[in-house]
């Protein structure tokens, strides 16, 4: 009994951090990391041409409290076809979700808005 009581216990505490992890955020503004800090007071003035122009430093979100949130290499590479198959000048918005893992979000799926 013991046996089973601590089997379930470790499999409820293992599953916790997966659960507890898993974020979705809607209609928030995309921003490359270079201009992070920037345009952090006005996202949505922050130009498409811009944040494709400096891709190589990666992309996150901006959450409504200005906290920068980076995406992991395979939330980049989403984003950044996202944007090129865009027409969209500015005003750049994505609904998204992942896995956070301390500062960086493991994007399971993004929309660019």
């Amino acid at each position: 009994m013991k046996k089973l009581a601590a089997t379930l216990v470790l499999f409820g505490l293992a599953a916790l951090p997966a659960l507890a992890s898993n974020e979705s955020y809607k209609d928030v503004s995309v921003v490359d990391v270079n201009c992070s800090k920037k345009v952090a007071a006005d996202p949505d003035s922050h130009t498409r041409a811009c944040a494709l122009q400096c891709a190589m430093s990666g992309y996150g979100i901006l959450t409504a409290d200005k906290k920068f949130i980076k995406f992991d290499d395979a939330g980049n590479k989403k984003v950044e076809e996202a944007l090129k198959a865009s027409t969209k000048k500015d005003h750049l918005r994505v609904d998204v979700s992942g896995d956070l893992q301390g500062d960086t979000l493991k994007v399971a799926s993004i929309k660019l808005l």
